[in-house]
């Protein structure tokens, strides 16, 4: 396994598991909660939550905790897709 999402309600325990789930497999996570909120407690535009997670998406390994519905798709495409070397 080399790329996970974790989704689900709001006080279900992804992050919990998100971290649980890094240190079992010594994966990466992101959180897209720490993407869309910006230190100043303000939102960053959709156009730069869309390019920091495309950055992270690219990435060969990884863990992204976080709902986002929109972008739910973009991220399960690439949990799926294979590169070649």
């Amino acid at each position: 396994m080399l790329k996970a999402i974790v989704v689900g309600c709001p006080g279900a325990g992804k992050s919990t598991f998100a971290r649980k789930l890094r240190d079992a497999s010594n994966l990466p996570l992101y959180y897209l909660d720490m993407l869309w909120h910006k230190p100043d407690q303000t939102n960053c535009s959709r156009e730069e939550f869309d390019k920091g997670l495309k950055e992270i998406i690219k990435k060969e390994k990884w863990i992204i905790d976080g709902n986002y519905q929109r972008t739910l798709e973009i991220r399960l495409k690439e949990m799926f897709t294979v590169r070649g070397k």
